[in-house]
């Protein structure tokens, strides 16, 4: 499909049909700053713009080119990428795909699903005079061009505060996500790294586990580099997840052949200078269980940044031994060699990543209705974000709720991911 951009009547004529308040004194605004709003449908007609604002250390990865192009290429939702531009300068891309549910039309970021960190691709020289313009501006022009095809824009799982800067449309109406995200600073080296946790604990638990798989003949950490090998590994890891997910009584949210397909479309993305997409990592064994791979961690990086995406043990084998425990050791401190400052366990409350993180980040929901039709949608999205985060405090009621998710699960579909589901 070509590139056109979704303003289907005149953005004047648009707006008297949009029922958020204000919109003549905010259009004079977008005027005087000399802002304008596009939406287009080919990622490569901005994919220049695109990879120059992803370089930005304050962009999530999960809005890189090569990572939203895998969800697109594997998913048939249509994609609506809002481009912001000051004269023939973009300084700020939302890279948005439309979902259309029973009810409500949703404009969400790309992959959201299976992201961790949001943050959209903002110009690192946008002033906060211009923040604020902005986020006043965004309600009514999106209303203006996706009105008539989404009823509610949802940006979901962003941190306002992130690197130490604050986020351009941190004025937005927005509610709290009922999952913060984890992380780890590495330090200098890893036994700086290390001192922040209880380090004669962490030592102790590494060298109890290296004896018991040294015991069973020995192992290796590896790391994926051929394309049959990645494929490989991360075929196994959904077949271990599946059977964790089942002995455990949790959706399975990596099920559906789309979320296999764009995993394995990332893992086909070789690395840069820059980074990965996608890093498998894993504990393969060697004598009598020779070959057998008991722990993987699929793994993001851009720059100083890494993200877990996700990560899987063989319950069958080794299990005195923590293999999952020893490969965030061993990755860690790999990435502390190599000049990591940030290892990132991603969204999700679990005792794993309490034990090893020392900053807990609070993510933030903005929810812009376009329609009347999505201020009934941003009051359900808004109850549910509530109700999810009471249900999740109570961990009885948490685990029924994911056996009940479980059972009316339709094989060869997933649910709407849990990042934190295990």
């Amino acid at each position: 499909m070509t590139d056109v951009d979704f303003n289907i009547m005149p953005v004047r004529k648009a707006r008297r049909h949009v029922w958020h308040g204000r919109r003549d004194q905010v259009r004079d605004i977008a005027l005087a700053e000399g802002l304008t709003l596009s939406v287009h449908v080919s990622m490569q007609a901005l994919e220049a713009d695109w990879r120059g604002l992803e370089a930005s250390p304050n962009t999530s990865l999960h809005q890189g080119f090569d990572w939203c192009a895998a969800w697109a290429a594997t998913h048939a939702n249509q994609l609506l990428l809002v481009r912001g531009r000051i004269g023939q300068k973009t300084v700020f891309i939302l890279p948005l795909e439309l979902v259309r549910g029973r009810l409500f039309r949703t404009a969400r970021f790309i992959g959201s699903p299976h992201s961790n960190i949001n943050t959209g691709l903002f110009a690192e020289d946008f002033d906060p005079i211009t923040c604020t313009k902005l986020a006043a501006e965004l309600i009514a022009d999106l209303s203006a061009k996706l009105s008539r095809v989404a009823d509610i824009v949802t940006l979901e799982k962003m941190p306002f505060d992130w690197h130490g800067t604050s986020h351009p449309l941190a004025s937005l109406p927005a509610v709290r996500n009922q999952n913060a995200s984890y992380q780890l600073p590495l330090l200098e080296n890893f036994e700086a790294t290390l001192a922040q946790l209880n380090a004669k604990r962490r030592r102790k638990k590494f060298r109890v586990s290296e004896k018991r798989l040294e015991a069973m003949g020995g192992y290796e950490h590896i790391v994926a580099t051929t394309s049959a090998e990645r494929r490989q590994i991360l075929d196994l890891f959904f077949e271990q997840k599946a059977i964790r997910f089942k002995a455990l009584g949790l959706p399975n949210v990596f099920q559906d052949e789309e979320t296999k397909a764009f995993f394995h479309a990332l893992a086909a993305v070789e690395p840069t200078h820059e980074g990965q997409p996608l890093e498998l990592n894993a504990i393969r064994l060697r004598g009598q269980e020779n070959g057998r791979v008991v722990a993987i961690a699929g793994l993001s990086r851009k720059g100083d940044h890494v993200i877990c995406q996700f990560g899987s043990i063989d319950d069958d084998i080794a299990a005195d031994a923590s293999p999952g425990e020893l490969l965030f050791y061993l990755i860690i401190r790999k990435c502390n060699a190599e000049g990591v400052k940030l290892f990132d366990f991603g969204i999700g409350d679990q005792g794993y990543k309490r034990s090893w993180c020392t900053v807990e980040t609070i993510q933030r929901d903005i929810i812009l209705p376009l329609t009347l039709r999505g201020r009934l949608a941003a009051s359900v999205h808004r109850t549910a974000v509530r109700l999810k985060s009471g249900i999740k405090k109570n961990k009885k009621v948490y685990a029924f709720v994911q056996r009940l998710r479980q059972r009316r699960q339709t094989p060869g579909t997933a649910p709407v991911a849990e990042t934190d589901g295990d």
